[in-house]
């Protein structure tokens, strides 16, 4: 069999596989060229059901933790027969109070918020190539978050002022930890992951020095906003994550061709026809936008952005990580905020902070791991 790799366009079997397979070596020792094109096509179908079926039980899942949001805590006073009709405005009263206008957008917001920082994440790790380098660890969203914040206290009637700000809060820190991580005219990714918590730093520093401008009022509602929480969830919100997620979604779709050339090399992926420079930058700002815009609307809910690409990865496989992690992220996104409200021992609590308890743990191991030289 010839030594020379064979580029197709999904995952390639793994050599273990076929080397536990004695009749599949067999073959591929006397067939050669046919036999390799067999197993390669046998390994595209077995991924692409794999895909399909994570997909069928992530939308399972979401499916019931939506559900499970909106009726928890009970429905009293309120007829089973209107439950749906006012989920979708039908109803007056106190069943359009607790269903459409408190419940509903706050699981809807959750869900949507969740996968656009699942999808900015999982951007992030596959063009930098390293699990650390996620918008809420380089501080893409705390630069985000201190520009929302700034809005939020100084001039909160500006309309669409606070998504605004996110975003140019969000695209300012993009440009500051490129600039300060470049070495020798390249990016070095170490030093954009350790710069961007530098950074994070500063803009943390910003936004608590903001706090002491801010009377009781608006000090309480910033506070709870920076956690990260879903509460007080409008359909103006909804809307906006509703909105960011389907340009986001389109955006990386476009973007998905030029990312997998690029994961070969940037001298290979110039050779093949990407203009790597520039996926390069819309890969970046596009990430950015996505947590900017959710953090605008959820706060910058911490450590989304980092799992939910390798929990993806382990279901589909890197090259298909980009297209499950927004589903993963709005899982647990939505199921963080369902613990928040009604976890024992823990409830109520902004939903920031069950990501938090979660995420940080797995935040520690991966860099001790990093640190021995174990594959992320």
């Amino acid at each position: 069999m010839s030594n020379h790799p064979v580029i197709t366009d999904g995952p390639a079997p793994s050599p273990t596989a076929v080397q536990a397979d004695p009749g599949a070596a067999a073959a591929v020792r006397r067939d050669g060229p046919a036999a390799t094109a067999a197993l390669l096509a046998a390994a595209r179908r077995a991924a692409n059901r794999r895909f399909a079926a994570a997909w069928v039980v992530t939308v399972v899942l979401l499916l019931a933790l939506l559900v499970t949001s909106v009726l928890l805590g009970g429905l009293r006073n309120i007829p089973a027969g209107d439950v749906l009709p006012a989920a979708f405005g039908l109803r007056t009263g106190l069943a359009d109070y607790v269903i459409h206008r408190i419940r509903l957008p706050r699981a809807l917001a959750a869900l949507l918020g969740g996968a656009l920082f699942g999808l900015a994440g999982a951007l992030y790790q596959r063009l930098i190539r390293n699990p650390l380098a996620t918008p809420d660890v380089v501080g893409i969203s705390a630069g985000a978050g201190a520009g929302a914040v700034t809005v939020l206290l100084l001039v909160p009637a500006i309309p669409y002022g606070v998504e605004a700000a996110a975003v140019a809060g969000a695209f300012v820190m993009v440009g500051a930890v490129l600039l300060l991580s470049r070495q020798g005219g390249k990016v070095d990714t170490y030093r954009l992951v350790v710069i961007g918590i530098g950074l994070a730093a500063v803009a943390t520093a910003y936004t608590n020095y903001l706090f002491t401008m801010a009377g009781e009022q608006g000090l309480a509602q910033v506070m709870r906003w920076l956690v990260g929480s879903v509460s007080g969830a409008t359909w103006d919100g909804v809307t906006t994550l509703a909105v960011a997620l389907a340009v986001c979604g389109i955006c990386s779709a476009l973007l998905y061709r030029p990312l997998a050339s690029m994961s070969l090399g940037d001298e290979l992926a110039s050779g093949l026809g990407t203009r790597v420079g520039a996926a390069r930058t819309a890969a970046l700002l596009l990430g950015a936008g996505a947590a900017a815009l959710a953090t605008s609307v959820t706060g910058p809910i911490g450590f989304v952005s980092l799992v939910s690409g390798p929990v993806a990865a382990r279901f589909v496989g890197t090259e298909r990580a980009l297209a499950l992690a927004p589903a993963v992220g709005a899982v647990i996104v939505l199921a963080a905020d369902v613990l928040a409200q009604h976890g024992p021992l823990i409830s109520p609590v902004p939903t920031g902070a069950v990501t938090a308890l979660i995420g940080a743990p797995y935040f520690v191991l991966l860099i001790l791991r990093r640190g021995q030289g174990a594959p992320s």
